[in-house]
């Protein structure tokens, strides 16, 4: 018998042995950089203890909120593939998000799929679609919000050369929400027009790509087909409508929540547009593939996002409370629902032979068959 069949925990960590190790070198890297750029991880006492407890508070229940809409929505993706009991669809989400956020390199991605498929017999490649559409659709309304809000608000003239101590130019921040709206425009109509005229595309793929390798041109075609599936809501004009306005409410909450901190910390002026600007921030840094629990990324991102409107002294000090309380909120809530969704799930589900063996696989990274 081999080790993974004996132990498929222990062949998980065998077969993950690499990313984990990539991860751990870039939350070391990150920390290094955090440390050198003089961006504290843990805020000074004093800073920390001006935020009063009923802010902390509520914020933590404005995230709780978002991230209950930011589950809900999922259930009008998979509606016109299959109806899925909305409580099913939040635990599914919950232990999702969990493992989105201890998963190395976002292989997490793929647990929600992989368990809607085996709790709900939806085909897996049709649910890995709606996902692939929320995250391509959560870019694109993201970079719109970030993009506004840098219009509207009005940052430090000039912007500064540094973050802290790093010697990273805030003005970047612009032209990163510029690029990361084309690329997200890119791939919605990438995808979308697999969805509207599958055969021209894929003639279209054949043409381009498979003059250089036809096998990698055969495979692009493939795997955007599938996902194509997942956007069966978009002619639902009243489903489009809801998921794109549940979208815009996750953000504005989480604005909400940062913009409560903000004015605890004592960081004047403060506004929703600001506190806007920064989620739009915040999500960009994280949304490439990083450290597990996002470590690293989301200080520097929420550090950038500060250093767009106060001075460099006010960043380190109270802002450095603002960051080390918005991460340890959304990751403790995080994990905190996920775990209360294992439970409830673990009652509800029926015990099959097959259980351990799925459970095991739903981390691997792979695409669910469908």
């Amino acid at each position: 018998m081999s080790v993974a069949s004996a132990d498929p925990e222990r062949g998980w960590l065998y077969r993950h042995r690499f990313a984990l190790l990539a991860s751990v070198v870039v939350a070391v890297g990150f920390g290094w950089l955090l440390h050198a750029g003089a961006l504290p991880v843990v805020p000074p006492r004093e800073a920390l203890q001006r935020i009063p407890v009923w802010i902390i508070v509520a914020q933590a229940l404005l995230y709780l909120v978002a991230l209950y809409v930011r589950a809900h929505r999922w259930s009008w993706l998979l509606a016109p593939i299959q109806p899925v009991p909305l409580r099913r669809v939040l635990t599914i989400s919950f232990i999702g998000y969990g493992a989105l956020l201890l998963l190395p390199f976002r292989t997490g991605e793929v647990v929600r799929p992989a368990l809607i498929r085996k709790r709900e017999n939806v085909s897996g490649w049709a649910a890995m679609g709606t996902v692939a559409a929320e995250r391509i659709i959560d870019g694109l309304v993201l970079s719109l919000l970030l993009l506004a809000a840098l219009w509207r608000a009005h940052p430090l003239e000039p912007l500064p050369d540094h973050i802290g101590d790093l010697a990273v130019p805030v003005a970047v921040i612009p032209v990163a929400a510029y690029s990361a709206l084309a690329v997200f425009a890119g791939a919605f109509a990438a995808i979308g027009l697999f969805w509207w005229r599958r055969t021209w595309a894929r003639h279209l793929v054949e043409a381009t790509v498979g003059r250089v390798s036809p096998a990698l041109a055969e495979r692009i075609a493939g795997v955007l087909e599938r996902l194509a599936d997942g956007l069966g809501f978009f002619p639902r004009a009243s489903v489009t409508a809801r998921f794109l306005g549940a979208t815009v409410l996750y953000y504005l909450l989480i604005a909400a929540s940062v913009e409560l901190l903000v004015w605890g910390a004592g960081l004047h002026p403060v506004d929703f547009t600001r506190a806007t600007a920064i989620v739009g921030v915040l999500h960009l840094g994280v949304l490439l593939p990083n450290a597990p629990g996002y470590f690293g990324a989301f200080q520097v991102a929420v550090y950038a996002g500060l250093a767009m409107y106060y001075p460099p002294a006010e960043v380190a000090g109270p802002g450095a409370a603002v960051v080390f309380l918005l991460y340890a909120t959304q990751v403790g809530l995080t994990l905190l629902t996920a775990a209360v969704a294992l439970v409830v799930e673990h009652r509800s589900a029926p015990a099959t032979p097959a259980a351990p063996a799925a459970a095991a696989r739903e981390g691997s990274g792979a695409l669910p068959p469908g």
